[in-house]
């Protein structure tokens, strides 16, 4: 096998993920499958030595295009074709089950592409990259050219708009109650139940406030905190035992949790719950980023 043929062995293995990304950015399997094809062609005149997370940069380029196809249709005042719901098999490829990460829109399917047709391409983007494939913010604001306090008001502004359009996210209820199990877990010590409700690849992104914080609070026995974490055995260690005063809140509209001592909010747990279990979980302590957060704790 050439280095064209690996690299394209490489390339199939992110092919399914990239086309629902592109899809729900586009609402249009042709034009889904139109920036695939170029994401390939930009591969492939790269030097794919030098990318470090082949996945993550392939997923940066697509919503690139997206973006600019977004730009275009909004300056010729476009309607994007009504996509049809993906088929049961993908001819001349292997089948994958990755456009399943597009589970939460695929629940209201076209209903949800014409509520996205009314957001700004930015605010568009921010939405479908975070709330539907668990993208942090920090990697979606250079796609956007914004900051990340700012990206993450474009998606909150476009979680206002999909509520309000009548397709709040209907799993929110069974969200709830995997956040609930999770905050119960972790305050009881049970490491075995966490690892039931943590995907086996989830992630746990920090920031540096949460990290600082933390750091202040070892001299008191409490563990140090990374900016990243990867993995259901690192994750269930690091909130094993914790989690003993945080509550159960909407954050933008999705389950989180909060510290909130004396109702003012200190800290903010985003999770993203994907088929009944945790994918992410983003702490928030940033003063700046908690206040942009539309916070409702029970």
């Amino acid at each position: 096998m050439d280095g064209t043929d690996a690299l394209a062995g490489r390339f199939e293995q992110h092919r399914g993920h990239l086309r629902a990304v592109a899809r729900r950015m586009l609402g249009s399997t042709a034009e889904a499958d139109d920036a695939v094809q170029e994401a390939w062609l930009r591969l492939d005149r790269s030097d794919a030595a030098t990318i470090d997370n082949l996945g993550g940069w392939l997923t940066t380029v697509v919503s690139r295009v997206c973006l600019d196809v977004l730009r275009a249709r909004a300056s010729r005042r476009e309607s994007p074709p009504l996509a049809a719901e993906p088929s049961t098999t993908n001819l001349g490829a292997p089948p994958v089950d990755v456009e399943g990460d597009a589970v939460q829109a695929d629940a209201v399917g076209a209903a949800l592409l014409v509520v996205l047709d009314t957001l700004s391409p930015s605010e568009r983007l921010a939405f479908v990259l975070h709330d539907l494939f668990a993208v942090p913010f920090e990697e979606i604001a250079p796609i956007v050219g914004r900051s990340p306090e700012a990206t993450r008001q474009l998606a909150s502004r476009a979680r206002r708009r999909v509520r309000g359009g009548g397709l709040a996210n209907p799993d929110r209820r069974r969200q709830r109650d995997v956040v609930e199990a999770f905050l119960a877990a972790s305050r009881e010590g049970e490491f075995e139940r966490l690892l039931e409700l943590l995907d086996p690849d989830v992630v746990l992104r920090a920031d540096q406030a949460a990290v600082d914080f933390a750091k202040a609070s070892a001299a008191h026995g409490a563990p140090l905190l990374a900016r990243q974490l990867r993995g259901a055995q690192a994750v269930a260690s690091t909130f094993s035992g914790r989690a003993t005063v945080a509550r159960v809140a909407l954050i933008d509209g999705n389950a989180g949790a909060v510290y909130a001592p004396g109702g003012t909010v200190r800290s903010a747990f985003e999770i993203t719950v994907t088929d009944g279990r945790i994918v992410a979980i983003d702490i928030i302590a940033d003063p700046a980023t908690l206040a942009v957060l539309d916070v409702q704790i029970d």
